[in-house]
């Protein structure tokens, strides 16, 4: 009965017999592999086991030992799947630091085009084993394991700062510096729009937060944001046995992802999904513009950021399992004196500046070019992205399912089962130049890649010409 469950799951032998789940498990079970053999049925896998049988040095070595072959195995998959060369454009991001990168960075199949793949219908596709593999989900960079992974930007600026790490000795983040935001992101205001950039060119920190905004915020926000600033344990970062850094750790911090209220593309696994295998990579998102939005979590469409704020140190921090999460360290912060104080914070981070709009969030014409002008009737009209992402705030507060499972056979890739992911909410394209890689899991480099995704998903045909005006849309905003 067991094995027809899980027969009837993942599909095939071939399947069954690469499934390895053991680097999430390390030191709770003897074999390299967990299956049916142990007596694990990783259907039931929902809840972690507590006491591992292994002490941290013998962890620490088993993963030390283990990194070369997951860090080969990753590069293999980004060189299959995109170009990650540094191609900048001449549009800068908006602290005007760094370039966004231009161009479909994507491989294409050996012998078709954009416009091929257009043509054709999902099935055929599908048939064909023609999609794009930069078009499929985008495993982490330990799938098995999964867990914050932070930019080497944020590990250096916070262990200066801190005297804090947050460089997990089994894995380390994937993608080139050019393909990541602005570090550190500028800060914009709700309440001081006139102030422009608050950052000071710093990455707030628990060492400098008082310094930076004394005089800006109110005594209320400040305890906000020295709450979002505060580590706390969290899966891989804390004093256990099973921790991924060589020292215990206090944990990490809301603002060590949403670096400046915005985001460094850190990544990890979302929280939502069971066994191991189904979870899917999270790319950061920015907090900019929270005060608009009504529901929160890729998956979870939590209706208000206070239960954002509480819930993601109850179950995010610790891969959904608040039972581990008791045993590390969970903060549980009080829903009136300080989950309300810190959501006042989200709150106030706002979109950068976008000149060339108007009040309602359309094109001023006289300040855009021709090419911009058409991208924004493309906007509206036959590309249809504003059935989800609606003006000023280019969202709808929904959730969607994109169905993109209709291109491709399920399989497993790097640790991940690669199928149908379901409903995510729509995220909002104001500031979106600010936020590369982009897709929920970070599958996609550059904005020319998420114009040929949606345009080959959604099967609106666009041509070679109205995909760079709609491109040069989405940079204005």
């Amino acid at each position: 009965m067991r094995l027809e469950r899980f027969m009837g799951r993942f599909g095939s032998a071939a399947a069954l017999a690469s499934l390895t789940l053991a680097p999430a498990w390390a030191g709770y079970e003897p074999h390299e592999k967990m299956g049916l053999a142990e007596g694990v049925d990783p259907i039931a896998e929902t809840y972690m086991p507590v006491v591992p049988d292994k002490g941290f040095e013998a962890m620490m070595k088993a993963d030390v030992d283990a990194r070369p072959k997951y860090e080969e195995r990753h590069n293999k998959l980004l060189e299959r799947r995109y170009d990650l060369s540094d191609r900048p454009s001449d549009v800068m991001m908006s602290g005007g630091r760094k370039p966004v990168q231009e161009g479909a960075r994507v491989k294409l199949p050996e012998g078709v085009s954009w416009e091929d793949l257009a043509a054709m219908s999902p099935a055929e596709i599908r048939e064909k084993g023609l999609f794009p593999k930069g078009f499929l989900p985008l495993p982490h960079s330990k799938h098995e394991t999964g867990g914050m992974v932070f930019p080497d930007a944020q590990i250096e600026r916070i262990r200066e700062l801190e005297d804090r790490n947050l460089e997990r000795f089994d894995t380390r983040f994937d993608l080139p510096d050019h393909l990541t935001p602005e570090f550190p992101p500028p800060i914009f205001l709700t309440t001081r729009p006139e102030l422009g950039d608050v950052s000071q060119g710093k990455l707030l920190s628990i060492d400098n937060y008082y310094e930076i905004m004394h005089g800006i915020l109110t005594p209320v926000q400040m305890e906000g944001l020295r709450l979002l600033l505060t580590p706390f344990p969290q899966q891989q970062f804390n004093q256990t046995e099973d921790r991924k850094v060589k020292r215990p750790s206090l944990g990490v911090s809301c603002l060590d992802c949403h670096a400046n209220g915005h985001t460094n593309a850190t990544f990890h696994l979302n929280p939502d999904t069971r066994p191991q295998t189904a979870r899917f990579r999270i790319d950061t998102v920015s907090l900019r513009g929270m005060f608009n939005q009504q529901i929160h979590g890729s998956k979870r469409s939590l209706r208000s950021i206070e239960d954002f704020t509480e819930f993601e140190q109850r179950t995010a921090y610790f891969d959904g399992d608040h039972v581990i999460g008791a045993k590390k360290g969970v903060n549980l912060p009080d829903r009136s004196s300080q989950v309300a104080l810190m959501a006042q914070m989200q709150n106030l981070f706002d979109f950068p500046p976008a000149p060339k709009l108007d009040v309602f969030g359309r094109l001023d014409k006289s300040k855009a070019t021709d090419l911009e002008i058409k991208g924004e009737q493309l906007f509206h009209g036959k590309a249809r992205c504003v059935e989800c992402h609606q003006p000023p705030f280019y969202l709808d507060n929904k959730m969607h399912d994109l169905k993109v499972e209709r291109f491709y056979d399920a399989k497993l890739i790097n640790g991940q089962w690669i199928t149908a992911e379901g409903p995510i909410k729509s995220f909002t394209l104001r500031g979106i130049k600010d936020s590369p890689p982009y897709l929920h899991d970070g599958r996609l480099m550059t904005l020319e890649d998420t114009v040929e995704f949606f345009n080959l998903v959604t099967g609106v045909q666009l041509t070679g010409d109205e995909k760079k005006a709609l491109t040069a849309f989405l940079r204005t905003l």
